[in-house]
């Protein structure tokens, strides 16, 4: 009887926290977009604008990497580009999810998690709707291989793991560090320009790849790269890779926010 009433208990706490999700998402994407003419498209046309732009300018010179074909690297470009967008807009929107939703919290009790879990969910919905079909058309097309298509949920999976776990860590020390998001600019920098955006990997020296390993973006990316591209079944090496990473950084993450969460509303 007791094991019964704590699971309904539990069951009713996820259904509540669904329903708020649901609710935030929702809040966050009208005020976003509205009077909007392209809403949710806009996150499209960024990358799509960014692809022509490096490709006009690298795609001659990097087109020998991608089997000399500028139109792979052009694919590839996009690729890279979409993780980067998608990193940094879920990321800065999560930082200060918390403080600017503080005079809620100090009205109504909410699980603080929501607020950074909300905004990684509003951009995954913009994600999934505008850029995500265009990736499954040009993976099929590529690969000739549903099995493939389907293979994209893993590394966008991981790129949510990581967004979740930074976004966590963010949005935390935003309550306490005022002037984080300037020094975020920064770290959202190193990362855009440590991890094979615009460039392929293979021109990296060997001396400097190790640290680039330790970006959590890179695998990600590559393993998209290596499921949209290439044609061959998908590298469970990378897929892996990636979502070991993901899982890690969503741990910490989560660690370090339940660990500062009891400090919160003294600084809200």
């Amino acid at each position: 009887m007791t094991l019964s009433l704590k699971d309904n208990s539990n069951w009713l706490r996820v259904r509540r926290y669904w329903e708020l999700l649901q609710v935030l998402v929702s809040r966050n994407l009208k005020v976003r977009y509205r009077g909007s003419f392209l809403g949710v498209y806009w996150s499209l046309l960024n990358p799509l604008i960014m692809t022509g732009l490096y490709t006009a300018i690298f795609g001659a010179t990097f087109a020998s990497y991608y089997g000399n074909s500028i139109l792979n690297y052009m694919l590839a470009a996009f690729t890279g580009l979409v993780v980067i967008n998608f990193f940094s807009a879920a990321t800065m929107q999560a930082l200060s999810s918390v403080v600017a939703n503080g005079s809620l919290l100090n009205k109504i009790r909410l699980p603080v998690s929501i607020f950074p879990v909300s905004m990684i969910a509003a951009n995954v919905f913009q994600f999934v709707v505008g850029i995500l079909p265009l990736l499954a058309v040009m993976t099929f097309i590529n690969s000739k291989s549903l099995v493939n298509v389907l293979a994209l949920l893993f590394p966008l999976a991981a790129l949510i793991l990581v967004c979740t776990g930074i976004g966590f860590l963010v949005s935390a020390l935003y309550v306490f560090f005022r002037d984080l998001p300037y020094f975020y600019e920064l770290v959202v920098f190193v990362l855009w320009i440590s991890s094979p955006v615009f460039y392929p990997a293979a021109i990296v020296p060997k001396e400097v790849q190790p640290f680039l390993a330790l970006n959590p973006l890179s695998p990600i990316i590559e393993s998209l790269r290596q499921i949209t591209l290439s044609g061959l079944s998908p590298d469970l090496n990378l897929v892996w890779g990636a979502l070991f990473s993901g899982v890690v950084i969503l741990s910490l993450g989560w660690a370090f926010f339940q660990l500062w969460r009891h400090q919160f509303m003294d600084l809200l």
